[in-house]
């Protein structure tokens, strides 16, 4: 029997409930065994992200999935999502994310790059989280409870540290590292 598998690709800087809510519904909803949520030491777009330091962020995610089976961490070298994806069956993002994946500053502000990881990534199963005001791509839809579609790692930060997992928030609590990082 095959394993279904499903990455999802995110910088989780800090984890939030949000976050282990779409991975769940991706594993229900698309019949997967196990989703990696898959960390790339440089994220795209957020090179500048050092605090935390990456390998407390690690411990972190780690300690927020260690009790929930199928969900696993993974750490890459590569950037972008199209990359990224290689391998798995299902790929799991938010409709913010896959707004992002077809914006050609993300290519080198090449279109023919950019047209070139779209098409590639529409002949994978998506599972996209709505994500207003972005559009979810039709047949990609992926059913999360309405009070998880606002929550967000940038709204933890920014002060709803209800937001973020038990680990993230035990880690904050006792280091300040979102909710008042040093500068």
């Amino acid at each position: 029997m095959t394993r279904r598998l499903g990455v999802y690709p995110g910088s989780f800087n800090p984890p939030t409930i949000g976050h282990l809510a779409i991975a769940r519904a991706a594993m229900v909803q698309r019949g997967l065994d196990q989703v990696d949520l898959v960390v790339s030491r440089v994220a795209l777009g957020k090179e500048l992200a050092a605090v935390p330091a990456f390998e407390d962020r690690m411990s972190v995610l780690e300690a927020s999935v260690a009790d929930i089976d199928g969900l696993e961490v993974v750490v890459t070298e590569l950037q972008l999502l199209v990359d990224i994806a290689q391998g798995y069956d299902v790929v799991v993002m938010g409709a913010d994310k896959w707004a992002q994946v077809q914006d050609p500053a993300f290519y080198g502000n090449s279109v023919e790059a950019r047209d070139q990881a779209v098409k590639a990534l529409l002949r994978l199963d998506l599972a996209i989280a709505p994500r207003p005001p972005f559009q979810v791509l039709s047949g990609a839809e992926l059913d999360i409870e309405p009070e998880m579609v606002a929550v967000s790692s940038s709204g933890a930060r920014q002060g709803r540290l209800e937001w973020m997992t038990p680990a993230a928030r035990a880690f904050d609590d006792a280091t300040g590292a979102w909710s008042n990082p040093a500068p």
